[in-house]
């Protein structure tokens, strides 16, 4: 690791905060109680959970030198040129998007969590237009709505809100609260360990031996301690639960590395899985926790693929730009380097320092997947501890036995509602439990008052979403058959559901087929003019872009269609290959729909 050489040792303390002041907006003792009972009077507005988590970290300086969310100076400065207004570096926009300010007064309101607490005071002094789509483009480097971000970004208010900033009470968590440390904390932990240089690693998965070595080599190569920093916020969905993974954490902590030179420590941020500028932020963010150099893999904060299959960033970008910034930042970039297991010689070395032809072991996390976990196989020693393998087993159910979502989209008409009646049928003769939300049901009771708008529709198909998504993470099977016309509504379903789980069926009928069929009349009075804005008439259809499964029902039977969808899930193993012996098949009437 030939960084080392450029480093020297910190010993008369640690790295001072980013930009030399370490920021609290926490208003404590008896201006805190009075402020408290102003506040039940302000008109209030509910923040998100991502607003939650930013408003907590820049509580206690986590964002420091940020102070508020961004104002319009800015804001517009961070999206073309990654710096504060004052010309500090800062890579990612910390804004706070309001649905609608009609009525809100512009001067003193009161912020509360989605369960109505109180958690602080905003004295509005700027309402400023943002752009989603301009910073998507700046900032993510895509509008690609298969971005986790940007399909919940097309959800954002227009308008963002701006000013002082009196926290009344952090957001409240029950989980692991000795581990929940705040900057100042964690800066008193490490300097009372008597270490100045302090190596970060963040992370969002499982730590496994190729990881735990990797950090052990930075933190003797730079003379430090080491702050193991997970993200327990919001990450890239379908990521292993915080919960789980915080416990394989303590457990390596307790048993396997140093008590002398490590910290763990839970970071509640809402990820934007933004690539190279994210691995900036998360070194700015490592700096005021007192880290001086911060690990970085390969694809760094990646998002994973686009809608054409290709990754969003290439896999050394967020490496390159964290290096060419790591002087004004203050904050030393380690490489990630991709560790292997010699069997022969049962110790791991760095990849470029193996000799040809030696015999190594590696997984990829396919292959932990899908040869081990899905199916109920035991993790191999040498790469994971039997703590994280059993941690992980309790939570790993083999792939038939795990919870997906069909999700079929198509024009009125195109046969979505045939063909998800035939495969529910198909799959209950494999043994598989369904739940079935057809879009015309749900309108009926789930989303009854809601009319046509775009806004509406896409409050429908979100819905429709979220119930999938819960049904999917209690391992259950659902099967949505509603139009989604817009793409970027049913991507941020795929992202409640989690990719992984998430099949979307695109029934690509032709619009003169499905008028043909117009068994409703539907399509006649739309070209009338007697309903205004149906899809396929005066509103526009966004067809997938990749859908997982494309079926054309011109030429092919409901039938057969519906059995290509179950080879498709054979192939992906949510199925087992042969009908459970002892399943049950059920007639058409006996299939549960959820509509509440």
């Amino acid at each position: 690791m030939d960084y080392v050489a450029s480093i020297s040792d910190v010993t008369e303390g640690l790295i001072s905060p980013y930009q030399g002041e370490l920021v609290n907006l926490v208003v404590q003792d008896e201006e805190n109680r009075e402020l408290t009972k102003r506040a039940h009077k302000l008109s209030s507005l509910q923040l998100s959970p991502r607003s939650m988590c930013d408003l907590e970290l820049l509580s206690v300086g986590a964002f420091s030198p940020l102070d508020r969310f961004m104002g319009r100076a800015d804001y517009t400065r961070v999206l073309e040129e990654m710096r504060l207004a004052n010309g500090a570096l800062f890579p990612i926009p910390i804004t706070l998007p309001v649905p609608d300010l009609d009525g809100m007064p512009r001067e003193e309101i009161a912020l509360r969590s989605p369960k109505n607490e109180l958690l602080a005071i905003m004295t509005v002094e700027e309402v400023f237009e943002c752009d989603v789509s301009e910073e998507a483009r700046l900032v993510l480097g895509t509008t690609d709505v298969r971005h986790p971000l940007i399909a919940e970004m097309a959800l954002w208010g227009k308008q963002c809100i701006s000013g002082s900033l009196k926290v009344l009470n952090l957001p409240t968590h029950y989980d692991f609260t000795e581990l929940r440390k705040k900057p100042a904390e964690v800066r008193f932990t490490i300097q009372a360990l008597g270490h100045g240089n302090v190596v970060a690693f963040q992370t969002r998965n499982p730590i496994h031996r190729a990881h735990e070595e990797l950090t052990k080599r930075a933190v003797a190569q730079v003379g430090g301690a080491l702050l193991i920093h997970p993200v327990v916020g919001m990450t890239k969905p379908g990521d292993v639960d915080h919960y789980t993974r915080v416990r394989a954490y303590k457990a390596l902590v307790e048993r396997y590395y140093d008590k002398k030179k490590t910290i763990l420590s839970l970071l509640p941020l809402a990820m934007r899985m933004a690539g190279p500028r994210e691995a900036v932020w998360h070194a700015i963010i490592r700096r005021n926790y007192g880290a001086n150099h911060f690990i970085v893999g390969r694809d760094h904060a990646g998002p994973g693929v686009d809608s054409a299959g290709r990754p969003f960033y290439g896999p050394y970008d967020a490496q390159n730009l964290l290096r060419k910034v790591a002087p004004e930042i203050g904050v030393k970039m380690i490489p990630f380097q991709e560790i292997v297991y010699l069997p022969d010689e049962a110790r791991f070395e760095e990849q470029t320092r193996v000799p040809a032809g030696t015999r190594v072991a590696t997984l990829s996390g396919t292959q932990v997947r899908d040869e081990y976990l899905c199916k109920g196989a035991t993790l191999p020693g040498w790469f994971t501890r039997p703590e994280t393998a059993a941690i992980l087993s309790k939570i790993s159910l083999p792939a038939h036995q795990q919870g997906f979502c069909l999700w079929f989209t198509g024009l009125s008409g195109a046969g979505k509602s045939t063909i998800a009646e035939i495969v529910a049928i198909l799959l209950m003769e494999h043994g598989r439990q369904v739940t079935v939300l057809d879009g015309d049901v749900v309108r009926t009771h789930l989303s009854k008052g809601l009319g046509f708008s775009k806004e509406d529709r896409d409050t429908n198909i979100l819905r429709i979403g979220f119930v999938a998504s819960e049904i999917v993470r209690h391992h259950g099977v659902v099967i949505c058959a509603a139009v989604s016309p817009y793409r970027a509504a049913r991507n941020e379903c795929r992202s409640m559901v989690g990719k992984d789980h998430f099949i979307e069926v695109f029934v690509d009928t032709p619009l003169q087929v499905c008028e043909d069929r117009d068994i409703k009349g539907m399509y006649a009075k739309a070209r009338r003019g007697e309903i205004r804005g149906f899809t396929g008439i005066d509103d526009p259809y966004e067809e997938p872009l990749n859908p997982e499964i494309q079926l054309n029902t011109t030429g092919c039977s409901p039938e057969y269609n519906s059995r290509q969808i179950i080879n498709y899930l054979i192939d992906r193993r949510f199925l087992l290959d042969y009908p459970d012996e002892n399943a049950v098949t059920l007639q058409p009437a006996e299939i549960h729909s959820l509509v509440a």
